[in-house]
């Protein structure tokens, strides 16, 4: 990411760190780290972790890793570490030469198990996961030694031996750590080192069936890349002293150090892994690229740009402890960063056609409309006006109401870069009695940019000529559930499901302009909002834009 924006010089967790780094805790260069597990794809919520692990090593002028935590591989995939890296370098947080994976250090990380064994700090335990959790108590009532806590070095040295040979099933035993079952932190009441698992590993394949558990392996990770700083969020501050424990029981020379960063939480999305899987897997949504999704892939579909996402994020900076903020924040960035750089072009989604009486028949010329008004450096293009044309049905009322601006009969109105016309008859249906087309004059003495003060009209309304224009699709998003809140265990999701929260358009007709679009290729469309050309569906040969944002711009944010 060229010239990242250091929101981050006076927020806490820089203060934290410039602190610690006044002692010189290190001999070696700042180097952060996030570790994803590849079982899923990355959401809003990982893009604030990735931010704040990027930042603060570029800040210092150090290296930021990338690093699977791939120590359990019943969901692992290559689809998801392919999809992982090619997300992260699309935000713009580009990892480079540092993509590492835990698995690469199966060996070292069972190593320091066995060492632990040999010091009598850690034993092979037989008691089954509810003995487990009965056993370790609670938060207001201390755990429980297992029965198994005073096996001799040898007798769980062999034991895990034959764990790593397959000699036992799966969940049948586990290698823990001795610390104190009566520890406050429950994290230290004999955590689980390592449990046993058989499956292919996407890497290792069935090279091991024992596996580390997260709080085990990864400080142990974080020593081996050199890592100074690991930086995660407020949920691990429990962990915290599980990770130290480790590390001081190895003797790691210059030690990395967890420091936490107050947890996000958004209105508007979930963000749970376990649910966006439900939904995926339900065949609720198009795939983990939905745009209605809060996964990277999504967003990115949808049209967020990766500007927009770090620039909410640098909005939301470094938080403590817990901060609610609305998604339409994001929305607000979006519209920030599209608005000067997006071609604003005219679609029109519900036609009403227009005949211009006065207008010569088999005749057009080409009109010069501003690409964008908010950047003259982009221009202007040539757009075909002709004797008929189509606008949008609700830019007409027969029975105005009060403070309606736009054509009414015998009433006048712009059409945007072109000219004043008037309404001078209406006809419908016979049948149902619906407005089918309109009949109009135009005055070519009001043509845009001529100068004409004659008079002056309330309303501009946009519009395509009927011989010139495209069609194509539109998808417009609402929320994508009713309720936001985390959904419980087995919980019906059609009931959840917003039935309004994607409404196909067909068939809009949009200026010709839009044949030469690209894949990911942004417009303005007139009124109606910005859009993004749906990159799946072009594979597939079809012209369809998803709607980014409306136009109106609306967010807030709680604490």
């Amino acid at each position: 990411m060229e010239n990242p924006k250091e929101h981050a010089a006076d927020h806490h967790m820089l203060r934290l760190i410039n602190e610690e780094l006044e002692q010189k805790p290190f001999s070696r260069e700042m180097t952060t780290r996030f570790p994803p597990e590849p079982n899923g794809y990355l959401h809003i919520g990982s893009a604030y972790a990735i931010h704040m692990n990027y930042t603060v090593a570029q800040h210092y002028k150090g290296a930021f890793h990338l690093r699977f935590d791939d120590t359990n591989p019943l969901k692992e995939d290559i689809e998801y570490v392919d999809a992982i890296i090619e997300d992260i370098k699309w935000l713009g947080y580009d990892p480079r030469d540092h993509i590492y994976f835990g698995s690469d250090y199966a060996n070292e990380i069972y190593n320091a198990a066995i060492s632990l064994i040999r010091q009598g700090k850690a034993y092979v335990c037989d008691l089954t996961p509810e003995q487990l959790s009965e056993y370790r108590g609670t938060l207001t009532e201390p755990g429980r030694n297992s029965p198994y806590r005073d096996r001799s070095v040898e007798e769980n040295l062999e034991l895990f031996e034959r764990m790593k040979n397959g000699a036992f099933p799966a969940g049948s035993k586990v290698l823990r750590a001795k610390i104190n079952m009566a520890s406050p932190n429950i994290n230290l009441r004999d955590p689980v080192l390592y449990r046993i698992i058989y499956a292919e590993h996407y890497r290792t394949k069935r090279e091991w069936c024992i596996y580390p558990m997260y709080d085990f392996a990864h400080p142990i990770q974080d020593a081996i890349e050199g890592i100074t700083y690991s930086l995660c969020s407020i949920e691990f501050k429990d962990h915290r002293p599980l990770y130290e424990w480790v590390l001081n029981e190895r003797k790691t020379p210059e030690p990395p150090r967890q420091r936490e960063f107050g947890r996000l939480s958004l209105t508007g999305v979930v963000t749970s892994k376990r649910f966006l899987r439900q939904l995926v897997e339900g065949s609720f949504v198009d795939g983990w690229d939905d745009p209605r999704l809060p996964t990277i892939r999504g967003l990115r579909r949808r049209g967020y740009t990766p500007e927009s996402i770090r620039n909410f994020i640098d909005e939301i900076g470094s938080i403590r402890t817990q901060s609610t903020v609305d998604i339409s924040l994001l929305d607000h960035f979006v519209r920030q960063d599209l608005k000067a750089k997006t071609m604003s072009i005219m679609a029109v989604m519900q036609p009403l056609k227009v005949v211009i009486t006065n207008y010569p028949e088999d005749e057009a010329e080409w009109l010069s409309i501003e690409n964008n008004s908010e950047n003259e450096a982009m221009g202007v293009r040539e757009v075909p006006f002709s004797r008929t044309i189509f606008i949008e049905r609700d830019d007409f009322m027969e029975e105005p109401m009060k403070g309606f601006h736009r054509l009414i009969p015998n009433g006048e109105v712009r059409l945007k870069g072109a000219y004043f016309i008037r309404c001078e008859e209406v006809v419908k249906d016979p049948d149902t009695g619906e407005v089918m087309e309109l009949r109009c004059t135009y005055d070519p003495a009001t043509k845009s940019g001529s100068g004409f003060t004659g008079r002056k009209v309330k309303g501009t309304i946009h519009w395509v000529s009927a011989d010139h224009c495209v069609k194509a699709d539109v998808n417009l998003y609402e929320k994508l559930l009713l309720n936001e809140d985390s959904p419980k265990d087995n919980e019906d999701w059609i009931s959840r499901i917003n039935p309004e929260s994607i409404v196909h358009g067909k068939d809009v007709l949009m200026e010709a302009i839009v044949q030469h679009a690209r894949p990911e290729d942004k417009f303005q469309f007139f009124r109606h909002g910005y859009f993004c050309v749906d990159r799946k569906h072009y594979a597939n040969g079809r012209l369809v834009f998803n709607r980014i944002v409306p136009l109106k711009d609306s967010w807030k944010r709680t604490n």
